[in-house]
């Protein structure tokens, strides 16, 4: 790991190991640590150039055609819910 930080917590005189690890983890995630290390968990391959035009071109056509329908009628867009279960 490169751009390795360290975080580094001394136990006092009358505490707890359990608050002396919410001390450590609060103090990891304050810095990132922690998101930082599950995105690195999974290796992502970046995608080429030519995939990511063609799904930018997929996308720019559901977009007309959805623009399309709700031109003729056919989708109301107020009924649109905000999240899609994903």
């Amino acid at each position: 790991m490169i751009n390795a930080t360290r975080v580094e917590v001394k136990r006092g005189k009358n505490e707890s190991a359990t608050s002396l690890i919410r001390r450590f983890s609060r103090r990891a995630s304050g810095l990132g640590i922690v998101r930082m290390m599950r995105n690195k968990r999974y290796y992502d391959r970046p995608r080429s150039k030519n995939v990511e035009h063609k799904r930018a071109l997929i996308s720019l056509d559901r977009r007309e055609k959805y623009h399309e329908l709700v031109k003729l009628g056919k989708i109301d867009p107020a009924a649109r819910t905000k999240g899609r279960g994903r």
